[in-house]
């Protein structure tokens, strides 16, 4: 008998060799298949005749095919098809078609959704790249009465190419149903589903595969039916009712009460370089409740570049030190563990008090680690400031009371803090930090299990930075420009987005190339974001002094259509700087393949005014602190994301002259590239670039999913549900607080919990 947990194998219709196809695709059980959900529906409950058709409109159409042809263009190959009702006809077109031409024949039933379009050539309409899905001649089987025409009709992603199609699919899920009749558990706890009004779980699988005649087919494309909603606040109720037990779980296990009485305090006020933000002050007293209490701290520092976060997570570690124990500061790269040891050695000086401050990276020699790591071993170091080396085991901590991880994100590594205590020693409160301004929505799910303290306002006394868009054609004034402010006793960054060229392998680029952008903006078959607009804005490309109008692309065409646009590369581009238009200044160059030493050497003599440009790929995107620095000129900015656009223009603007960011641009841009650009101009708010961000990019690339630890969700896009992730974030909380059901139901959120935190989320229990 057919069971949610039955192995795809043995679902009729399957066998192992599709089967196995399907597991590649995350696809094990029964209950994976029913968790593929349509990405879109079609009204074919009422088809529209082509007679009706209006043009404009999106419109799904059953008709016959009359003929195809494949026509060779010069550009392009066109495959082209008519259709016909009766004496009525239209013409459907698709771009580089050759896959399709043996795709078709006469007589056949098709099933057609797209855009309507009038037709230059004839009176009637046609329709561009529309989906499309070939039924069986005359409908004649009565399955296909009951499940292709005549309903809202569900259409799923392939999981295979045309065998495992939106039909096969289809198909198979419609019998995986009508044999589950009555027999799909619910999984939430029945007083849990009526007091928010939700259906039952089998309900709502069925609906939200076969919805009901006369639901609203706009409803359904947002996925905001109540079957919908069932199945999306089921999935996030699961991940943060987990969430909420593993903080929970944290703070049963046995910390430390630090004190913070006036002595303390007076340490604090001796180190601050300047007077506090109200902000600031909100965050420390965050951390400082925490910290007093006899149990971890898990805290999560989050503050925009240039926010002051490096001086509340330093005087969190005073706290510590004053009280009799150790800090440790770790960072995710050699630069910025030597910066912070830098800053924290200035800061710490203003003290009369002489804390012993230590630095332990991978590249210090070996007799240089071993020395740090006995003084470490014997209480000798106050605070520790390293990369990864620090939770080497060969490191032992006398008496360590507070880690703090600079970028946590960048390599996940809290749970590894349990291998800097102690056995019977309690366990040090871990305060993780970040400059990437995360949106609420993605923080309530890669952070739901830490507090957060957020710091959203700037420093006084910080000039805003003056950010331009400079067409490429005009690189020569920005590199006047460049020559002025070194002139002026100033220093320049410019980055390119590839180390070398005409190599494609560039791992420091975290945005797609536009080629790829523009093919996938394209296709027909993407669901269009919520008011995308195909028309490009035109965006002011300034000069450094006046302004003008930087030439706009339109809705950008399929990629084969140009040649690839030549990337200037940082090596390159560093000789022909150097030969060229910055001769007679000193040049630097930085990027990725440099080794640890190589770029320490660089980045110092930036540091000491040695280097007047610094030619960089996107490595000098966090931590580096140069304040004479006052431009940064980004080549190709269209290829670059927000995020990273907006970390590199945080690396000027940072001392007390006007600083500026330049971003050249190519001739091609793509409509979300002259969104991106835009937003920087208009902005320097990076919560609500990183808002925007979220919104271009979608939750899964924000970080790049399982490097951040994001979960891979089967029903739920964090974009679109912020409204049930609140929701499920408060019921689970009061859920772990007094839990609701019978024992038996109880018992099985507990059982469904462990299975979705360990198998569908692929995290794990701290």
């Amino acid at each position: 008998m057919l069971e949610l947990g039955t192995e795809i194998q043995f679902v009729k219709g399957v066998g192992p060799r599709i089967a196995a196809q399907l597991q590649a695709k995350g696809i094990l059980v029964v209950e994976d298949l029913l968790l593929h959900l349509p990405f879109r529906y079609e009204d074919r409950e009422n088809p529209r005749a082509l007679i009706d058709l209006m043009p404009g409109e999106m419109a799904s159409v059953i008709a016959e095919v009359r003929g195809t042809v494949l026509l060779k263009t010069r550009s392009m190959p066109i495959f082209e098809m008519t259709v016909g009702q009766g004496t009525s006809s239209m013409k459907c077109m698709w771009f580089h078609g050759t896959y399709l031409k043996d795709r078709f024949r006469a007589g056949q039933t098709v099933a057609l959704f797209g855009k309507v379009e009038p037709s230059r050539s004839t009176k009637n309409f046609k329709m561009i790249q529309p989906q499309f899905e070939v039924l069986r001649e005359g409908l004649t089987d009565a399955e296909d009465g009951l499940i292709e025409v005549g309903r809202i009709t569900p259409v799923y992603e392939s999981l295979g190419g045309s065998q495992l199609s939106s039909r096969w699919i289809r198909r198979v899920i419609f019998h995986v149903l009508r044999d589950l009749e009555g027999r799909i558990p619910e999984t939430l706890p029945r007083v849990l589903v009526e007091r928010l009004g939700l259906p039952s779980r089998e309900e709502a699988l069925r609906l939200v595969h076969f919805p009901a005649s006369g639901t609203s087919m706009s409803t359904l494309q947002a996925a905001a039916t109540p079957a919908h909603r069932r199945l999306i606040f089921e999935e996030l109720f699961y991940l943060e009712l987990g969430l909420e037990l593993k903080r929970r779980k944290f703070h049963e296990r046995l910390g430390t009460g630090f004190v913070a009485d006036e002595r303390v305090r007076g340490a604090l006020r001796a180190i601050l370089p300047f007077h506090p933000t109200g902000a600031q002050k909100r965050a420390l007293g965050e951390i400082v409740g925490d910290m007093r209490e006899a149990r971890p701290m898990r805290r999560l520092l989050q503050g925009d570049v240039g926010s002051g976060k490096t001086i509340v997570a330093l005087q969190a570690m005073v706290i510590a030190i004053e009280n009799g124990y150790q800090a440790a500061l770790m960072a995710p790269t050699e630069i910025l563990a030597t910066q912070h040891y830098l800053a924290a050695r200035r800061l710490l000086e203003r003290s009369k008090k002489r804390y012993r401050v230590l630095l332990l990276t991978g590249s210090l020699d070996e007799d240089t680690k071993r020395v740090n790591r006995g003084k470490i071993y014997r209480g000798e170091a106050d605070l520790v400031i390293g990369t990864h080396a620090l939770i080497e085991e060969k490191v032992e901590f006398q008496k360590l009371g507070l880690v703090v991880v600079d970028e946590q994100h960048r390599f996940g590594v809290l749970q590894r803090f349990r291998l800097m205590k102690k056995p019977n020693q309690a366990e040090p409160d871990v305060l993780a930090m970040t400059a990437t301004p995360i949106p609420r929505t993605l923080a309530l799910s890669l952070y739901g299990d830490l507090d957060l303290s957020v710091i959203d306002e700037l420093p006084p006394g910080r000039t805003p930075i003056v950010t331009k868009q400079v067409p490429e054609e005009r690189a020569d004034e920005v590199w006047a420009f460049v020559r002025q402010q070194v002139g002026e006793g100033r220093q320049a960054y410019v980055v390119y987005p590839v180390i070398e060229g005409p190599k494609d392998d560039q791992p420091e680029l975290d945005f797609p190339n536009e080629d790829e952008e523009e093919t996938a903006g394209s296709s027909a078959a993407r669901v269009p974001r919520p008011g995308q607009d195909d028309n490009s804005k035109k965006k002011a490309g300034v000069k450094v002094s006046a302004k003008t109008t930087a030439k706009a692309g339109g809705r950008a065409k399929k990629a084969s259509l140009f040649p690839k646009t030549p990337l200037r590369s940082a090596t390159d581009m560093y000789e022909a700087l150097r030969m060229g238009a910055l001769e007679g200044l000193r040049l630097g160059l930085l990027h990725g393949r440099l080794s640890a030493d190589e770029k320490d050497v660089v980045m110092r003599r930036f540091q000491r005014g040695e280097i007047d440009v610094l030619i960089a790929t996107t490595v000098i995107e966090v931590g580096v602190d140069v304040p004479n620095a006052s431009v940064m000129v980004v080549e190709h900015a269209e290829r670059f994301g927000l995020a990273q656009l907006h970390q590199l223009r945080g690396r000027v603007g940072r001392g007390a002259a006007k600083s500026y960011c330049l971003l050249v641009t190519g001739k091609r841009i793509s409509p979300q590239g002259e969104e991106r650009l835009a937003a920087m101009v208009r902005t320097q708010d990076g919560f609500e670039l990183a808002e925007l961000d979220l919104q271009l990019r979608g939750p899964g690339e924000f970080f790049g999913t399982r490097q951040a630890g994001l979960p891979d969700f089967r029903v739920a896009n964090l974009l679109r549900d912020r409204e049930l992730l609140e929701l499920s974030k408060k019921v689970a909380a009061q859920f772990v607080k007094s839990p609701e059901g019978t024992e038996a139901e109880r018992a099985l959120v507990r059982r469904r919990l462990q299975e979705a935190w360990q198998r569908r989320y692929g995290l794990s229990e701290a």
